[in-house]
């Protein structure tokens, strides 16, 4: 099935712009401004929304207003106003459980761990939606993930991450299409 609805995970506001936690809107961002997309604010539906329309596949890109442990509240808003199914979901998130820079595509699951991903699944009372995980690496104990996700990447760890993001932009026309099977083999190998 397409991909109608993109949403890149944040917690919002200038203090977490740069931060770890904020990888999958880092994505979100690049694939709004390679494509002259640009993000309007809609308080009504929670979000900073755009519309574009790659190889005759149209999707919309979603930026959290609110933040991320209640991302599901925004994806669930936007996703019954305009009658999208969890199926035709794509949000792109951080993940401690990939190295920093590995990048992976995924149909389905729990949340393992991540707050973000645990109220989409409680709001839109499903976790059959795709993601899109952008690897940051793990601090190496459990105690400083927090912190960690709310940091600054390394000079180093931010040009790996980007380097993941650059792979990721270039499967979206695949998974806007439905072609997931050629994208997971493309971004996973």
């Amino acid at each position: 099935m397409a991909i109608k609805l993109i949403v890149g995970l944040r917690n919002p506001g200038s203090a977490y712009e740069q931060t770890r936690h904020n990888a999958g809107a880092w994505l979100v961002t690049a694939l709004a401004q390679r494509h002259s997309s640009h993000f309007k604010i809609d308080k009504k539906m929670q979000a900073e929304l755009t519309e574009m329309d790659i190889n005759s596949h149209p999707c919309r890109l979603v930026l959290p207003l609110t933040f991320m442990n209640h991302s599901g509240q925004t994806t669930r808003i936007i996703s019954q106003f305009y009658k999208i199914e969890p199926s035709e979901i794509l949000i792109v998130h951080d993940e401690l459980d990939l190295p920093v820079g590995r990048i992976k595509l995924k149909t389905g699951g729990g949340h393992g761990g991540h707050n973000g991903l645990r109220d989409i699944t409680a709001q839109l009372g499903t976790g059959e939606f795709h993601r899109l995980r952008i690897g940051i690496g793990h601090p190496g104990h459990k105690d400083l993930v927090h912190q960690y996700v709310l940091s600054r990447p390394s000079m180093n760890d931010r040009q790996q991450i980007y380097d993941a993001i650059d792979r990721g932009i270039a499967i979206i026309p695949m998974v806007l299409s439905g072609d997931m099977a050629r994208a997971m083999n493309q971004v996973n190998a």
